[in-house]
């Protein structure tokens, strides 16, 4: 038993003297759970809306401010015509839209009914759902309040979804999952294909051969972009086929930039692969530093306006994010080059700080 007890000591010792082992008994839980509270969550506020207002009278203005008051919206643009409607949602940043008919106030008193539509951006159909039911049910209660106080009104609520008129969750869930199927594929393999070499020292042998040392960097990750590539190929065609998403832009300029975010993942996994030197730490890397953020902080399944401010600076941080706008701009609503080159030129600086990162990391000598 004294032996026993001196065993388990020992032990204690050693993990309290690893300090990757403490941190992940430790530190994982809390950065998980940390992660997991502040983003799993069904509320919704801050979204951003545009209002149209050809009458702005006395009742659309107090509508207005009940919706902009009740804490779930803030107005991005007022709209000065229906033209607009369109551009504004090809834009991604605002998520519902409010349409006042002319008129409004005159018609609800003369025959005591009056219509507003309510537009959404159903790219992401939960929270297009959400923002609609929300926004009616404020105009209910104003309604409510009206009629408290003279003849019964009404107004109607005409709800229009775009791009995604019959909430199929398919349209969200196809581009998260390119996004984290071409992230973990490239960057994961990558790092672990690398550093295999290096745990069972042959990447030494390989460096005394003829070829240059990013020859032999090019050559083992090369695969992976074709790989990878043919993987973006049937996620598109199955989801097309299988599921009827839509790709009603360029198909040329999608995978031109599914090219590019497989090159950048590439160079993720090639900059995780030269800071580390065995298979468990890059595979451990990959799996907090791309698995986790690609589907919290990526706006993959939880909108990134529903985030805390920290969370959502974090996010600016996760080419994931910019690579589910971009195809969801092509795919969903038929956008070209002017409306993601943002979002292209951003995913571009993080391949080029990646692979610089990398080059100048990368250890000729493995010692």
């Amino acid at each position: 038993m004294k032996r026993f007890r001196g065993f388990v000591i020992k032990e204690f010792y050693h993990i309290f003297r690893d300090y990757r082992t403490l941190l992940i008994l430790f530190g994982m839980p809390a950065v998980q759970l940390m992660l997991f509270g502040y983003v799993l969550t069904n509320e919704i506020k801050d979204a951003k809306i545009a209002i149209y207002d050809p009458s702005k009278d006395v009742v659309t203005r107090k509508i207005s401010d009940k919706i902009l008051s009740s804490g779930y919206f803030i107005l991005e643009r007022n709209l000065r015509s229906v033209t607009e409607i369109d551009p504004v949602f090809r834009q991604g940043d605002v998520k519902l839209a409010l349409i006042y008919e002319p008129g409004f106030a005159q018609k609800l008193e003369k025959t005591g009914t009056a219509r507003i539509q309510i537009i959404g951006d159903a790219s992401d159909p939960n929270t297009a759902n959400m923002l609609v039911n929300y926004a009616s049910g404020i105009i209910s209660n104003y309604l409510v309040s009206m009629n408290s106080e003279q003849v019964p009104l009404q107004i109607i609520p005409e709800v229009r979804m775009m791009y995604n008129g019959e909430l199929k969750g398919v349209y969200m869930f196809v581009p998260g999952l390119m996004a984290m199927l071409l992230m973990l594929i490239s960057a994961l393999m990558t790092s672990l294909s690398i550093t295999r070499e290096k745990e069972l020292g042959t990447m030494e042998l390989l460096l005394v051969s003829p070829m240059k040392p990013w020859q032999i960097i090019v050559g083992k990750v090369f695969p992976y972009v074709f790989l990878a590539f043919a993987d973006a190929c049937i996620i598109l065609v199955l989801g097309n086929l299988v599921f009827g998403m839509p790709i009603l832009g360029s198909i040329f300029l999608l995978l031109l930039e599914s090219f590019l975010y497989i090159c950048m993942a590439l160079s993720l996994g090639i900059l995780i692969s030269s800071i580390t030197n065995s298979q468990q730490v890059a595979m451990m890397i990959s799996l907090v530093v791309l698995m986790l953020p690609t589907i919290l902080l990526s706006g993959f399944i939880f909108p990134v306006e529903n985030m805390p401010m920290i969370m959502q600076v974090l996010c600016h941080f996760m080419p994931p994010k910019y690579y589910i706008i971009i195809i969801k701009s092509i795919m969903l609503q038929g956008n070209g080059i002017g409306y993601v080159w943002r979002e292209t030129l951003i995913l571009m600086a993080f391949t080029a700080i990646f692979l610089g990162i990398s080059i100048k990391k990368f250890n000729v000598r493995l010692t």
